[in-house]
């Protein structure tokens, strides 16, 4: 019975409230309290001798989707107030009731609900597995375990924060791309839906055969007149479901993992930000004191590569059985000469952690440089395609009007 009790105790569902009344001396005081209900508040305020006169429950804001970026914060804003001496709960009600996001005071307003009612911190965040990975979890409970939590947290929201980095570094260098191939897709049906058509009906009375160019560019104008209500509705369908089945199907995410280390330009760049992942994770985790096979199992998640991730499974099952790490990294084939060497160095001099930190620099820093020289490159290869596309179709459209002004 007792069990039932506290089972059906955690299954309450608490809300926030805010109150005011009047303590023992006659002050007016306010405040506010997560519960289970209005009269649980007004208990609890009754037993620490307030005399309460109003109770009112808080509207929750309609907030935003929580990002990595915002869990990479509160990161951040904990270690500091965890190393500045602010008691634990104390700091989550700080950066709960003052955050901009409803949605992440809600969230850490609930993980400090379930450390008052006796959970570990670490046990706390894995209720929340779509905001805390594996490795956030491990890190925060062998800080817990060892007492260096503040520590620990300062690691991880660096750790957090080049990883972050490299994300937006990637991202920042693909949409530029992207996006102006889109637009110039949009640009191009305009032209051939309304522009070309009026081309056509002036040429009509031309009275003589027109270039093939032309002949061709008119043709598929015409076909685009004729089925453009067709080709946009399966282009967008196209993209939703291919989109809806990449969130949903492993197999096709492992496919376009492997098909991203293929691409010709960026497929370096996604390779060297997987390997600088890939070190500055086990290297924080190795620090951290985390036993080695138990730091691949974060590890291999925490590479965000499919590739990466079997590699890494490889090298935690022969290290397991007794392999050195140097050697198990090379049967995986994944990792170049340098990071091999690195790792042996670390293996032998017993600062594996430090070795591993500076191979993630360094190829942090070769992203750094690669997308800089992306960007750079990006700009007369738009141009190109950009001038090619649309210029081709207007070239096209003009050549009529240059053969009549050369027969007369």
């Amino acid at each position: 019975m007792a069990a039932l009790a506290k089972k059906d105790s955690k299954d309450v569902k608490l809300y926030s409230y805010s109150w005011s009344g009047k303590d023992k001396s006659g002050k007016i005081v306010k405040g506010e309290m997560r519960a289970g209900g209005e009269h649980v508040v007004m208990a609890t305020l009754r037993r620490q001798g307030i005399q309460v006169a109003n109770v009112k429950k808080q509207s929750m804001r309609g907030g935003k989707k929580i990002t990595d970026q915002d869990i990479t914060i509160f990161t951040r804003q904990l270690a500091v107030m965890m190393k500045a001496g602010v008691p634990l709960l104390q700091a989550f009600d700080i950066v709960g009731k003052g955050h901009a996001n409803p949605s992440v005071g809600k969230l850490l307003l609930d993980i400090k609900t379930e450390v008052e009612t006796g959970s570990s911190l670490s046990t706390a965040f894995r209720k929340y597995p779509q905001y805390f990975d594996q490795l956030f979890c491990n890190l925060v409970g062998a800080g817990e375990q060892a007492g260096i939590l503040d520590s620990l947290l300062d690691r991880l929201a660096t750790y957090k924060e080049k990883i972050l980095g490299i994300k937006k570094k990637i991202k920042g260098a693909l949409f530029y791309p992207v996006s102006i191939i889109v637009v110039a897709l949009v640009i191009t049906a305009v032209i051939m839906i309304f522009v070309i058509p009026t081309f056509k009906d002036l040429f009509k009375g031309f009275g003589a055969d027109l270039p093939a160019p032309t002949q061709i560019v008119m043709n598929m104008s015409d076909w685009f007149v004729a089925n453009w209500y067709i080709l946009f509705p399966a282009l967008i369908a196209a993209v939703w479901v291919t989109l809806w089945f990449y969130k949903r199907s492993v197999a096709m995410q492992n496919a376009v993992d492997r098909l991203m280390l293929r691409l010709p330009i960026f497929g370096d760049v996604i390779r060297k930000a997987s390997i600088a992942r890939w070190c500055r994770t086990l290297s924080t985790m190795f620090a951290a004191g985390v036993p080695l096979v138990e730091a691949l199992d974060s590890v291999a998640g925490a590479a965000g590569n499919h590739v990466y991730f079997v590699a890494t499974k490889k090298i935690q099952q022969e290290v397991s059985t007794g392999t050195g790490l140097t050697v198990a990294m090379q049967n995986a084939n994944v990792f170049p000469s340098m990071v091999l060497q690195m790792t042996a160095i670390g293996e032998e001099s017993g600062a594996l952690d430090a070795m591993l930190s500076k191979v993630a620099d360094f190829f942090e820093a070769e992203v750094d440089e690669a997308v800089e020289a992306l960007s750079s490159l990006m700009e007369p290869l738009i141009m190109v395609v950009l001038g090619g596309l649309i210029g081709g179709l207007v070239v096209a459209m003009y050549l009529p009007i240059f053969k009549m002004g050369s027969a007369v």
